[in-house]
């Protein structure tokens, strides 16, 4: 079995196969995929363990040479999970000083559009004695990789420019890359991160515990070969002796019986208990999500609920159940964290900062202890129950509770028992809530219960295990209803902010928010399709502030005059990088650094002389039809929701190129 950190339809999974992974890892036991067909020296690798020769070959280390422990890690700079678990290397690294070296291999991935030229500009600052401070730079700064943000890391760290440029230019670390790549594809490790632990296999950003549970136990080996005699430089070489130099072919599958399908419109019966709920009891949809504070998808899929909120208003409620994944070493502190504040119902302000420090990678204990102090819990009381875990049975109740269910990753939801699997967009949401309406109300007209025994009439009688369809009927049965096809007619205004050829075959119009963090993380992505596509796309701006963000207008009022004074992008530019400072102090402030008018900006802003234009667009998008959070993008006319990857707005420009016009 393999352990590795993956994606899957907008979800964090958790697979019977990495259950049993992680328990393996933690007991000492990892891959058992062949058999060690030479024999070993006494103290050396177990015999039943799977191990691999894995040349060090002149690669990046860090610690000593003669360590007893080399991590070898193949990675790349653009993965978020090679950035997650670099904390988690830096601590091992402090925990066994002299013991434990780390070797970098690189493995830029081929989606990741930045990764190959990190990876050169990587080996071009280890040309100058400068790799380190370079890899963390870049993880550090994973949205910004393009050239030019190379450039000025190299000038951060004081490296000689132009040897740098020449290297970049001419590709001279491309073949050792390939090396690296060639070498990874040889061993079995075709995702990142992957390491091999004196040439024991671990797969994906594993915790801390898992990474010291393989360390002690290689320790332990190599002070076993020292004992007999081994010089502490060739340790190993000596526990990697006789290790596989290949992973093994997998052994023909047999042909797999049609996966089961279950029932989109089964009932469940979820139990609220005493969770935090936000909205009515008199809702008629109960949604109950549960989730995990780092994971990206739960962080992702907020602006999504937020819109539910502002579209529904009290139909709507919201109930928030705990699932950290046992793969985020810092998942089950901030859920303990959430539910120490609950207890002092405090639970949503703290709730709102967790995912704020998630999405930064800050889920620690000193964060735990500031975002208590802010939001004024009692700061003892708060402590002694992360101390003591007073909460972690019972989030591990709600962990059971969804394994019951069938709903194992996060974020998962259940509306009025409907479940709903991953980060889905508005339109998934939509689809489910307003059949579940329709369903209360004819409940409330039949049954006429009291307030707050909506959802146990909804409820009653639910399954408490996945319901699947029958075979022949899974086959046959409609997917969800699509919109993908749709083409919106909204027309682009001659005055909107726009980037491109006027005439470029796609126009991507972009209806987005300032204070939004998808907004802001998707910004990187469409300077990626823009480097790909060049004359071919026009980009235009569409305001689109949510009430629910309080600096929002304001910021959007801001960005209009800057537009009028011919600086849009630039001003664009710093307010999606300082969203957490959107005061008229600061807006101000951005106005000077690009230069404006100060008089015409702040009359502007006084008079509220953009708020029309704004409420324009806003006006656009609702007189379309369409229904859409933010980020929201019309490209020619077809609608694609949320913060997406590269690959789907890619697929969307090539569906557009290939329409007829």
């Amino acid at each position: 079995m393999t352990l590795i950190v993956g994606e899957d339809r907008g979800s964090c999974p958790v697979t019977l196969e990495r259950q049993v992974a992680v328990r393996a890892l933690r007991s000492f036991s990892l891959l058992t995929l062949a058999c060690v067909v030479s024999p070993l020296p006494l103290g050396a690798q177990p015999a039943d363990a799977d191990y691999y020769v894995v040349p060090i070959e002149g690669s990046p280390a860090r610690g000593a040479a003669d360590a007893p422990v080399t991590i070898i890690e193949f990675a790349d700079f653009e993965c978020p999970f090679c950035s997650r678990v670099t904390e988690t290397l830096r601590r091992i690294l402090e925990t066994y000083p002299g013991r434990v070296r780390l070797v970098f291999k690189q493995n830029p991935l081929p989606f990741h559009t930045n990764a190959q030229l990190a990876a050169e500009a990587a080996l071009a600052a280890g040309a100058q004695g400068r790799f380190w401070e370079m890899h963390d730079l870049m993880f550090r700064n994973q949205t910004a990789l393009g050239r030019a943000d190379l450039e000025r890391y190299a000038v951060e760290i004081g490296l000689n420019l132009g040897a740098f440029r020449r290297a970049l230019d001419s590709g001279e670390h491309r073949q050792a890359i390939l090396r690296d790549q060639e070498l990874a594809t040889r061993l079995g490790a075709r995702g990142t991160p992957s390491f091999f632990i004196n040439g024991r296999p671990v797969r994906g950003a594993q915790p801390y515990d898992a990474f010291r549970t393989v360390v002690d136990e290689q320790i332990a080996a190599a002070g076993r070969l020292l004992a007999r005699g081994v010089r502490p430089r060739d340790l190993y070489d000596e526990l990697t002796r006789g290790g596989l130099s290949r992973a093994p072919d997998p052994p023909p599958s047999a042909p797999t019986p049609p996966r089961q399908r279950e029932d989109p419109s089964a009932i469940y019966r979820v139990e609220l208990g005493t969770s935090p709920v936000r909205g009515p009891e008199t809702a008629l949809v109960t949604i109950v999500e549960w989730m995990d504070y780092q994971c990206p998808f739960c962080q992702r899929v907020q602006a999504v609920l937020r819109q539910v909120e502002l579209e529904y208003g009290e139909r709507v409620r919201i109930v928030v159940k705990m699932n950290p994944m046992p793969f985020h070493d810092a998942a089950m502190p901030a859920a303990e964290a959430a539910m120490a504040a609950h207890a002092q119902r405090k639970f949503f302000e703290m709730h709102e900062r967790l995912l704020e420090a998630g999405a930064e990678q800050a889920l620690e204990r000193t964060t735990f202890d500031r975002i208590a102090a802010e939001i004024g819990l009692d700061m003892a009381r708060f402590r002694a129950d992360l101390d003591s875990h007073a909460h972690r049975s019972a989030i591990e109740a709600e962990q059971a509770q969804t394994v019951r269910l069938g709903a194992r990753g996060a974020p998962a939801f259940f509306l009025n028992g409907r479940k709903l699997r991953g980060a889905q967009p508005i339109e998934g949401f939509r689809r489910v809530i307003d059949e579940e309406e329709r369903r209360a109300r004819e409940v409330l007209r039949r049954q006429r219960p009291r307030p707050g025994q909506l959802y146990e009439l909804l409820t009653r009688g639910g399954a408490t295990e996945p319901v699947y369809l029958p075979a022949d009927a899974a086959a046959d049965a409609p997917a969800a209803p699509a919109d993908a096809d749709r083409v919106y007619r909204i027309a682009v205004p001659p005055t909107s902010p726009s980037r491109g050829r006027r005439n470029a075959p796609v126009v991507i119009q972009e209806f987005s928010d300032f204070q939004c963090p998808f907004c802001s993380r998707v910004q990187q992505t469409l300077r990626d399709l823009e480097s790909r596509h060049r004359n071919r796309l026009r980009i235009v701006f569409r305001h689109f502030p949510l009430s629910f963000h309080q600096d929002a207008m304001l910021a959007h009022e801001a960005a209009a005059e800057a537009h009028a004074q011919g600086k849009f992008w630039e001003y664009h530019d710093l307010l999606f990088a300082n969203q957490r400072a959107l005061s008229r102090e600061d807006l101000t402030r951005y106005a000077r650094q690009v230069g404006l008018d100060m008089g015409l900006f702040q009359a502007a802003l006084d008079e509220h002389r953009h708020r029309a234009e704004i409420e324009d667009d806003i006006a656009a998008s609702t007189d379309s039809g369409a229904r859409h959070g933010t980020p929201s993008f019309f490209i020619n006319g077809r609608l694609l929701q949320g913060a997406q990857d590269l690959s789907a707005f890619e697929d969307a420009v090539d569906a557009a190129l290939r329409a007829p016009r």
